[in-house]
C-alpha cells in the first residue's frame, strides 16, 4: 500500500512540475506585437539600359517600424513602413568622357507581407512592397564632370511610385528581431521613357536588428 502510495504521489508531482514549466513557456505567436528596427541595405540595379553603362552596388541605410497582426499562431500579416536607401555605382561615357558616378536614392518602403511562423523564432515573410522616391543624390567624377547634383523631379521624367516583391525571414530571439531580405522592383523607375537617366529597376538585399513590443 505504502509503494501504492508513493507511485500516485510520485506521478502527481511529475505532473504538476510537468504542467509549471508548460505554464512558463509562454508561446507569443498567436499576439499583436509592434516594434522599430533599423539597419543596412545592399543596393543594385536590374534590367539596365543606358549607354555603356555598369552599375555596382552600393551600401545605405535601412530604418522603420513593423507590426504583426496574427490570423492564429502559424499566419498572419506584417505591415511595415521604411526609410531605405538604395542605389548604385556605376560608370559610363557623356560626350566622349568617361565617368564614374554614385548614385543615391532615398525611398519610403511600405512592404505589405504575408508572416507564416512554423515555430515561434522564425517568421517567414513575403509579399508586394510600394516604394515613394524622395529624394535623389549624383556624384559625378571624370572628364568634364565633377560635381554633386541634387535634384528636383518636377523636371526630369523619373518614375516615383515604384511597385515590387520583398521576402525574407525574421528570427526572434525574444524582444530581439534579426531580419534578412530580399526585394526587387517590378516597374523599371522611367516613366514614359524621355528620362536622360539610364532605365532600370531597384533590387538590394537587406540586414536589420529589432526589437518587438
Amino acid at each position: 500500500m505504502k509503494k501504492v502510495i508513493m507511485m500516485i504521489a510520485f506521478v502527481t508531482i511529475s505532473v504538476t512540475n510537468s504542467n509549471a514549466q508548460t505554464t512558463t513557456t509562454t508561446d507569443n505567436r498567436g499576439a499583436v506585437s509592434f516594434g522599430f528596427k533599423a539597419g543596412t541595405n545592399y543596393s543594385n540595379v536590374y534590367d539596365e539600359e543606358g549607354n555603356d553603362f555598369v552599375a555596382d552596388g552600393k551600401f545605405g541605410l535601412a530604418a522603420g517600424a513593423f507590426v504583426t497582426i496574427p490570423f492564429g499562431k502559424i499566419i498572419g500579416i506584417q505591415p511595415e513602413i521604411l526609410f531605405s536607401q538604395k542605389g548604385y555605382k556605376s560608370t559610363g561615357t557623356y560626350l566622349g568622357s568617361t565617368y564614374s558616378m554614385t548614385r543615391t536614392t532615398d525611398f519610403i518602403d511600405v512592404p505589405l507581407l504575408l508572416a507564416v511562423k512554423p515555430v515561434e523564432q522564425i517568421t517567414l515573410l513575403f509579399g508586394p512592397q510600394f516604394s515613394y522616391l524622395m529624394k535623389q543624390k549624383d556624384e559625378f567624377t571624370g572628364g568634364t564632370i565633377n560635381s554633386t547634383q541634387q535634384q528636383d523631379f518636377d523636371n526630369n521624367n523619373i518614375r516615383k511610385n515604384i511597385m515590387g516583391l520583398t521576402g525574407g525571414a525574421d528570427l526572434n530571439f525574444g524582444n530581439l528581431v534579426v531580419g534578412l531580405r530580399a526585394a526587387w522592383d517590378i516597374k523599371t523607375n522611367e516613366g514614359s521613357g524621355s528620362s536622360t537617366t539610364p532605365r532600370y529597376k531597384n533590387m538590394l538585399y537587406q540586414a536589420t536588428l529589432g526589437y518587438r513590443f
